[in-house]
């Protein structure tokens, strides 16, 4: 792929992108914007790629899924879990507009980098702390969007989720390989859908794995 523009028709014809709302918003933000310098070149393939700290961004055809699954509209209020570069709150960013997204990274390099990335997304806060535990005093949230594998579902989460509202986050014991999980919040519980197998860098904290 040598655009962005290319990168997208490619996810749309294979059928990863539907909704029409997402496809703009990936229209819209350039991968290549999230990337570090020195893989540039590289940014529409569709592959996870490097960036600081051990971290990646991920894979277009993931990011895609995940969006998808969480059905995010207008006017929503999100929480990502894992910003990492910025891309994954940037695709949010344009689909809920005036809507607004959190997302939380722990590493300080990248929360530095991130917020660089994303200076142009006036919706978009950029929070360093601990994602695992979430950010209660903004609950509840519409969506919530975790990117890095969890030991299992934690239940925190989903207690800042609206009713109705959506969570996805890859769950397994072990480091990249997880299940991906799809949960919504009902009013007698929650359903769990299992959307199969990715791979993802553990979520390190108090409700993922111990650092």
């Amino acid at each position: 792929m040598k655009s962005n523009e290319e990168l997208v028709k490619k996810m749309v014809n294979s059928g990863v992108l539907k909704t029409e709302s997402i496809i703009r918003a990936f229209n819209k933000v350039d991968r290549k914007n999230f990337c570090m310098k020195e893989h540039e070149e590289l940014a529409y393939v569709d592959n996870p790629l490097p960036i600081l700290a051990g971290q990646t961004i991920s894979q277009p055809t993931t990011v895609a899924i995940m969006t998808e699954a969480i059905s995010p509209s207008k006017g929503d209020r999100v929480l990502e879990i894992g910003t990492g570069s910025g891309y994954q709150a940037a695709i949010i960013s344009e689909i809920i507009k005036p809507g607004k997204v959190y997302t939380i990274e722990r590493v300080g390099e990248l929360v530095k980098f991130a917020k660089n990335n994303l200076k142009k997304y006036n919706n978009v806060e950029v929070i360093y702390k601990d994602g695992s535990e979430g950010l209660e005093e903004k609950s509840p949230f519409d969506c919530i969007i975790i990117t890095a594998g969890a030991p299992k579902i934690p239940k925190v989460l989903i207690k800042q989720l609206n009713v109705n509202g959506r969570m996805i986050l890859p769950v397994g014991e072990n480091n990249y390989n997880q299940k991906m999980k799809l949960i919504i919040n009902k009013k007698d519980g929650f359903e769990e859908i299992d959307l199969g197998n990715f791979a993802f860098v553990p979520l390190i904290g108090k409700h993922g794995f111990q650092k």
